[in-house]
């Protein structure tokens, strides 16, 4: 099985689990709601948590409201050259970040958004 066969999704350990940076660009998979990821919030009750069993992402939506969203529930919006978007961050920081989580997430999980 070669390493890319192994990122398509499958649920991650905790200790195993990469935190998408604050100040990526994110886009909800069903409903299609674009923000930035602006921290995580510690949720008590619910259903769906990030892989750490014990979070989601706190997403800024704009006009100051955010929203929770678990890990499964995120698409990562990228440029059209592949580098993930993220608020207010340089080429060299997002290329790092880019190669980071395609390390961990199919490329089903990347979205191109044009500026």
């Amino acid at each position: 099985m070669k390493v890319s066969d192994q990122n398509q999704d499958a649920p991650r350990a905790a200790s195993q689990w990469v935190r998408i940076p604050d100040g990526t660009m994110v886009q909800h998979r069903l409903d299609g709601q674009k923000g930035h990821i602006d921290g995580l919030t510690e949720i008590v009750n619910g259903p769906s948590r990030n892989p750490d069993g014990r979070t989601q992402y706190r997403i800024n939506v704009g006009k100051g409201d955010r929203v929770l969203i678990a890990e499964e529930d995120l698409l990562i919006l990228t440029d059209a050259e592949g580098l993930v978007r993220m608020a207010k961050e340089k080429g060299e920081y997002r290329s790092l970040v880019s190669k980071q989580l395609r390390g961990v997430f199919g490329e089903d999980r990347f979205v191109i958004k044009a500026s």
